[in-house]
């Protein structure tokens, strides 16, 4: 697969250099093609938003969430007792697992919480305020710089001679 080109992009806009590597690793399914465990990321407003996994048989010393370089990473093992258990059907999946999330500039991770075999981890979008639009007035001055080309310094110079 190739990659896409975002070269026009680059032309008029600054700071979008991420977005080319992101759609990259999407398109090449970044996560290794997992979908364990099942997830779901929902938007509770414009600037809020969650991300639940279904960790059934997970206890929470067994889950990491790690935040790094606008990466969110989920991790799951599953401790080793399992191992000692004899089991006639083994149906509820308890392998390890790890999904990382790529996060927008601003979204920060503000808790988490594990309940009912769902791992709820919210996230807010907080633009900081020299980041928003802001309006610039326009002063009016009656002072007009004066642009100096050579010429007009050998006019001044021969003048002054």
């Amino acid at each position: 697969m190739s990659s896409i080109d975002l070269t026009p992009l680059y032309r008029s806009s600054i700071g979008y250099d991420r977005l080319g590597t992101l759609i990259d690793k999407a398109l090449r399914g970044s996560d290794h093609g997992s979908s364990y465990p099942p997830y779901n990321i929902e938007v509770l407003d414009e600037n809020h938003y969650a991300i639940a996994l279904a960790v059934a048989g997970f206890e929470q010393g067994e889950l990491d969430i790690n935040v790094e370089n606008n990466t969110l990473t989920i991790r799951g093992e599953k401790s080793k007792d399992n191992e000692k258990r004899n089991y006639l059907h083994l149906g509820i999946a308890n392998r390890t697992f790890e999904h990382k999330f790529n996060l927008a500039e601003h979204v920060e991770v503000t808790n988490a919480d594990l309940n009912n075999g769902l791992l709820t981890v919210n996230l807010l979008r907080e633009i900081p305020e020299a980041m928003k639009p802001k309006s610039i007035a326009i002063n009016q001055s009656g002072t007009v710089l004066e642009h100096r080309t050579k010429e007009k310094e050998k006019e001044k110079s021969v003048q002054a001679a």
